[in-house]
């Protein structure tokens, strides 16, 4: 998988160092020193350059990637990033990291496909949903505090053979559906989970990285 970093931030930093270990990086950091430093310490490829920038993307091999990640500071640049992504080099996976919730509503509405805060988050994100496996998909539609997800179990999810009534969900987490091939269940407390169950789930917005660990397992903070 070819995958795009621009921002090499301690977000940013993080992601490319996960990342490159099992996938192809390219990160993207204005600032020269910076750039230098990223460059010596992970083993991907390091440009210097404004991710603004068509012809920055261009060089970076945009038009070959699987997923970008706008990972900056800048919740505006991160924006502008991603629609040009999108727009010009149809990019099919765009993930953006929000600095301040208040904008999150405007990243979905102008077409970036996941906007999250959490960066061992992101990296979830772009790994499992770019290579299709076992993936996390995070619709669009969020309104007031609650946000709807959809979630593909992984062999090894914890919730595996479980019931209903043995798992333990966040606060404020309900599993209103599973999709099981073509049968739709609404699981009540004796219903069984199997692998590559497709979970549909509400939740509020900061419990998501919450409740994505208590289904797939636990994603850990650095």
């Amino acid at each position: 998988m070819n995958v795009i970093i621009v921002g090499g931030g301690n977000v940013g930093y993080y992601l490319a160092e996960k990342l490159s270990e099992n996938h192809y990086v390219v990160l993207i950091e204005k600032e020269q020193k910076l750039s230098e430093k990223i460059a010596s310490k992970i083993n991907c490829l390091v440009i210097n350059g404004d991710g603004c920038d068509p012809e920055v993307l261009k060089n970076a091999g945009i038009k070959k990637a699987d997923c970008l990640a706008a990972v900056t500071g800048s919740d505006e640049d991160n924006l502008v990033i991603c629609q040009i992504a999108k727009e010009i080099f149809n990019v099919k996976r765009v993930v953006a990291r929000v600095n301040n919730p208040k904008n999150e509503k405007t990243f979905y509405q102008l077409g970036v496909d996941v906007a999250v805060s959490g960066t061992s988050l992101i990296a979830k994100i772009i790994e499992e949903e770019v290579n299709w496996e076992d993936f996390i998909t995070l619709f669009t539609f969020k309104k007031g505090r609650l946000s709807i997800l959809r979630i593909d179990l992984p062999e090894n999810a914890p919730i595996i053979n479980k019931k209903l009534n043995e798992i333990q969900l966040p606060e404020d987490s309900v599993i209103v559906a599973v999709i099981r091939g073509d049968e739709l269940f609404i699981p009540r407390i004796d219903f069984v989970f199997k692998k590559e169950d497709e979970i549909i789930a509400i939740t509020k917005v900061e419990n998501e990285a919450s409740l994505i660990n208590a289904l797939i397992g636990e994603v850990e903070e650095k």
